[in-house]
């Protein structure tokens, strides 16, 4: 998912209807309030609860999973070496920010600073922070290699859908979400991928769940069939990780 801008310009009806809305930072990312030189004020609840002693252990558990991510994780590796070959290397301290966010999130890219946003409160696990990292990073390359223009509805639409596509619909996840069944398959993870990119434009740009359809639809086919830089659909419980890491180099993509 990635995070909305805060330019105050004016527009016109049809820009509108393409263009992200003239708002402050989404609440889901309150963090990103406050980098403009304003610190939280402590309270005494924060004292009282040890509040900000859990938000200080909350983050350095993030970090701590963000690197051994970034060491371990075949998929986080390769999406690594596709950024820097593609002229985007990431760097670990400025690039990913472990922050409190909405509960209602995992993560979020920032195009105006560049920055993925790892939701410290929600991505507790490793495997959350892999599924979240890998996720983001189809945004910040799509932003990197395909000059995406986030304030164009269209290509939010299909950051979106890649990103769903390559690094989130498993059937199982399908099945969970209640977007799968057993029979037909294919059409179920179709299903599943429109369904997360939906959702993510209708949190993103505060848009009614029709026209965020249409944005989608639009896009959809062109987008589902683009699978760089992964370079296939993840299976849960499969070798396709390790397959897709060992397969870069041949595609440009070395570490």
């Amino acid at each position: 998912m990635t995070v909305k801008n805060e330019k105050n310009e004016k527009q016109s009806d049809s820009e509108k209807r393409n263009n992200i809305e003239e708002i402050e930072y989404s609440d889901l990312y309150p963090g990103r309030k406050n980098q403009s030189g304003e610190n939280q004020s402590r309270t005494w609840f924060d004292v009282i609860t040890f509040n900000e002693k859990r938000k200080n252990y909350e983050k350095i558990n993030c970090e701590i999973n963000v690197y051994n991510c970034v060491k371990k994780s075949p998929l986080v590796k390769l999406m690594l070496a596709a950024l820097k070959s593609s002229g985007c290397e990431v760097d670990l301290g400025r690039h990913i920010s472990c922050e409190v966010c909405d509960n209602t999130v995992t993560g979020g890219y920032d195009p105006d600073t560049n920055q993925i946003i790892i939701c410290q409160n929600t991505a507790r696990s490793r495997n959350r922070v892999q599924s979240t990292l890998s996720h983001e990073m189809i945004h910040m390359f799509d932003y990197c290699r395909n000059k995406l223009d986030l304030n164009n509805i269209d290509h939010l639409a299909c950051t979106e859908i890649r990103a769903a596509n390559q690094c989130h619909c498993s059937f199982l996840g399908a099945w969970y979400r209640g977007t799968a069944s057993p029979f037909h398959i294919k059409k179920a993870h179709q299903d599943c991928v429109m369904d997360k990119a939906v959702r993510s434009l209708i949190a993103i740009k505060n848009i009614p769940k029709e026209e965020a359809m249409d944005a989608v639809r639009r896009v959809f086919t062109k987008c589902y069939n683009d699978l760089e830089p992964i370079g296939r659909r993840l299976r849960r419980n499969s070798m396709d990780m390790e397959k897709a890491y060992y397969e870069g180099p041949y595609y440009g993509y070395s570490e």
